[in-house]
């Protein structure tokens, strides 16, 4: 049912947003150039790898010794408008019908967070990762790591469609309102470091 409801609304998204994705792709050639989409591998299910699709809201600036600027530079104007109405995540209606990520689940991060995980916190790839989650209308990237974990793991242990329903109700709240999108201290969230000094290799093998 998850996986038939996943599939409906995005392509009732696709046809319905598909002259919004093309406007967005025009004015990241002309605001930013190309590429139009940044990819990047991210854990899906059971942290089986796979790329996930955004659209670019950073330059590629780097600095004299040929390394990328903070995001905080890199993040222009245009770039800010993108992730404050979270139009960057467009493109992740692709990865939905690829069948790498849902609508709704824990959102996939890096690939070095892997074996960074404790034990519980590697339970958010016990499903497969989302679009927006539970999290996501808890704090965003307003939270610190530990807690968006446990917003993550709740979800795994406690998913329904009707949990689903609600979360994705509220994600349209809470990118009208624009909150959580940055940090405290941040344009992103602060890499994370892990938050045990105990390794989990289940996903790093």
């Amino acid at each position: 049912m998850k996986r038939t409801f996943d599939l409906l609304i995005s392509f009732i998204l696709f046809f319905i947003l598909s002259p919004v994705v093309l406007i967005i792709g025009i004015l990241i050639k002309f605001n930013l150039g190309t590429p139009i989409l940044f990819k990047q591998m991210r854990p899906g299910l059971n942290g089986k790898p796979f790329n996930l699709y955004k659209f670019r809201s950073m330059s590629n600036q780097n600095d004299e010794y040929g390394r990328p600027l903070p995001d905080h530079q890199r993040l222009t104007r245009f770039g800010k408008i993108l992730r404050k109405l979270s139009l960057d995540e467009l493109p992740q209606l692709v990865n939905v019908v690829k069948g790498d990520l849902s609508l709704v689940g824990p959102r996939p991060l890096l690939m070095e967070y892997l074996p960074l995980y404790t034990e519980d916190q590697a339970k958010r790839h016990h499903v497969r990762p989302g679009i927006t989650g539970w999290a996501q209308v808890n704090g965003r990237n307003a939270i610190s790591w530990e807690e968006k974990f446990k917003l993550d793991v709740w979800y795994v242990n406690h998913q329904s469609f009707s949990l689903d329903i609600k979360i994705l109700l509220l994600t349209i709240v809470k990118v009208v309102r624009s909150e959580g999108v940055n940090s405290e201290t941040n344009v992103t969230m602060t890499s994370f470091k892990g938050s045990s000094s105990l390794k989990n290799e289940k996903y790093y093998k």
